[in-house]
Formats: structure tokens, sequence, C-alpha cells
């Protein structure tokens, strides 16, 4: 998993080097969650192929469906108009499930792409996966072009982009305001950025502050079944079960909320061994692959008011809850998760 890791850092760390000193290639594959970056760097791939105006003439987006290899090619094969370059963008075409036959023409196209034309394969509701079985077909993406997947960012560099977002809307940001900005609507660029216009259109002063971003900011649902879980382990049983009505007032699923119920008493139990062997909020942090410290200092906080025994029996009943929800028939999901709620939140006082 490390290793696949690195390679998909330098992968992405070579186009960057790459397209800043204009040496691009002529196939590129571009995948993966993080969707802003990966919409970013296609507009400055054809902004340094495309002069401005001849967009029309030279640049050439094709929709998966339906696409043949004919088809393509004719459009590879279409001369470039007062430019050097022409750029191809397919949309969401499976190279490795379309036919034997088409994936053999697909591969000897690739393979000899006219010096002016970069193709660029886009997947966005279809997942990018290679087959090296096909030999044709990976030998000549591996030859010839780039697979590019834009990966969810690291702490650091995520809170570096929202600062400098925040600093192209006239505000500054603390790190730690910042951190719980991105706890609170998650950690995907695309969802962060209409938050961030949102609270700097709304913030008066230049400092944005906490509040800015809870009165105008859309948490993600991962991040509201937190601040419940929050409030249960702090013994605040009132604003846990006010925020479980709000959930369930906006008809999200008892199962779902379950879901995330149960992630964070594992996160919970994983605090409290961790507490128990002397490591800390980072720790942990790193061992969940969170963006943001907020929420691992949340939890190292909870792992201080509760012992080892009660963090396992909630994980267990957290378990047990969701069999019974899929298995028993006749079974009332709400019922269910509001008297396991009940449980924790007297569990909780008693500890």
């Amino acid at each position: 998993m490390a290793k696949k890791k690195e390679t998909t850092s330098a992968a992405y760390r070579q186009f960057k080097k790459d397209l800043a000193e204009g040496t691009t290639a002529p196939l590129y594959i571009f995948h993966g969650e993080e969707t802003y970056l990966r919409d970013y760097y296609l507009e400055r791939l054809k902004t340094a192929l495309i002069p401005e105006g001849m967009e029309g003439f030279n640049y050439h987006p094709l929709p998966g469906k339906g696409l043949t290899a004919q088809r393509l090619g004719e459009t590879v094969d279409a001369l470039p108009m007062m430019s050097p370059h022409t750029m191809i963008v397919v949309n969401d075409y499976d190279l490795f499930k379309a036919p034997e036959g088409e994936r053999n023409l697909m591969a000897q196209l690739l393979g000899d792409l006219p010096s002016y034309c970069c193709l660029v394969f886009l997947y966005d509701t279809v997942p990018y996966k290679s087959d090296a079985r096909m030999k044709k077909l990976a030998g000549a993406i591996k030859a010839h072009g780039q697979v590019v997947e834009f990966t969810r960012q690291s702490q650091t560099d995520l809170m570096d982009w929202v600062r400098r977002r925040f600093r192209a809307l006239g505000h500054d940001i603390d790190p730690a305001d910042a951190q719980y900005l991105i706890f609170l609507c998650g950690d995907l660029m695309n969802g962060l950025i209409t938050e961030i216009e949102k609270i700097g259109a709304y913030a008066k002063e230049r400092q944005i502050r906490r509040a800015d971003i809870d009165t105008v900011a859309i948490p993600v649902i991962d991040a509201v079944v937190f601040q419940m879980t929050d409030a249960l382990t702090q013994g605040n049983s009132d604003k846990a079960f006010s925020v479980l009505n709000d959930l369930l007032r906006l008809q999200n699923a008892p199962i779902m909320i379950l879901a995330v119920l149960g992630k964070h008493f594992r996160q919970l139990y994983t605090a409290r061994v961790a507490l128990e062997a002397g490591r800390g909020a980072s720790y942990l942090a790193e061992l969940w692959g969170m963006r943001s410290s907020y929420p691992a200092e949340k939890l190292m906080g909870g792992a201080h008011r509760h012992g080892l025994n009660w963090c396992k029996h909630a994980v267990a009943r957290c378990a047990q809850t969701d069999l019974a929800m899929k298995s028993v028939a006749g079974a009332d999901s709400q019922d269910l998760l509001l008297s396991l709620m009940l449980e924790l939140a007297a569990g909780g006082r008693a500890c």
C-alpha cells in the first residue's frame, strides 16, 4: 500500500514538473477522487497547449459512451489550425473493458500518436482500473503515457491551500480554524471551495472566526455525527439527542447514521489504546489518515474520559445493532438506533 501511494505521488509530482517546464506527454490518464485538482490541471494543460481563441479548432472533447477507435483516430488525425497542438479529452471511456478488437485498435492508436496531439482520458463517474493481463493496451499506456491520480491532499498541503484561498478573498484564517473547517466540511477541495467562498463573502472582519464558519458552512454528515457522539461521550445527552433528532428529521437513514457512529467509537477505542501506550493526537491522526488534527484532539479528550472496557463495549454494541438492523425481520432501524444511543448515554454517565 505504501509503495502504491509513493508511486501515485511520484507520478503526480512528475506531471506538475513537466507542465511547469512545458514538456508534456502525448497521452494522459486523469483519475482520482480529488476532482478539483483534476479539473484545475486539465485546464492548466489546455492553456499550455492551445492558444486563447483557438479552442474551437484545436480542443476536442469526446464522450466515452459509444466511442470507437475509428472515431478517436479521425479526431487524432485532424491537424492543428494556427497552433502547434491539438488536445483531445475523452470522458469516461473504460479502456480495459472495451471489446478485444477495439482494445487492440486503441493500443495501436495510443502507440502511434502524432507529435502535435495530446490525448487525455478523463475518468469521473467511471473508475479507472488497469489490467496488466491486457498486455498490448497496458504496454502502450506505460510506454507513451502518464497515469496521474489526483488523490486527497495531506493535512499540510490542504491547510496551506485553504489559507491561500482565504487570502485571495481578502481574509486570514488561523491554522486551528482551518483544521476545524476541513473537519466540518470534508477534505475534498471541490466541497471546500464552495464553503470558503460563502464564508469569505459572509465574514465582516479580515480574520475568519469560528462563528463565521459555524454560521454559513454546511457540515458533512460525518462531522455532524461526530459532534453528536462527542457530545454523548462528554455526558451532554441533550445536545446529542438534539443532533440525532435533526439528522432523522432531515431523513438521514438510521443505518447510515449508525455506520458513522460505529466508526467514531472505533476511533475512540483506538484513541484509548493509544493513550495507554503513551501516544498522542498526531499518532491517532496518522493512523486513521485524518486530514485535520481537530477530530484527533477531540477523540483523545474523549479517551481521557472513558476507560478501555467502556470503549470496547461501545464498539461491540454498535456492531450488534448494525447486525440487528440488517438481519432481524421487522426490526425498526430508528428504534434500534435510539435504544443504542440511550444505552450509551446511560453508560457514559456511569463512567
